[in-house]
């Protein structure tokens, strides 16, 4: 594809809103898919520190 301008670009012949909006649900999706497992794993292990600190008193 081949624009004249930046602008012409990021409008793309008229369907500049939907593409753009749809490139950005996409990296929400793709940030939210990378950092949920990392908080999930956090969470798991304070709750397995927590319990091994119950059962030792």
């Amino acid at each position: 594809m081949f624009f004249d301008s930046l602008n012409s670009f990021i409008e793309m012949g008229g369907h500049g809103p939907y593409v753009w909006l749809c490139y950005g649900i996409f990296a929400v999706i793709m940030i939210t898919n990378f950092l949920t497992p990392s908080l999930t794993r956090k969470n798991v292990i304070k709750d397995i520190e927590r319990q091994i600190r119950r059962e030792q008193k």
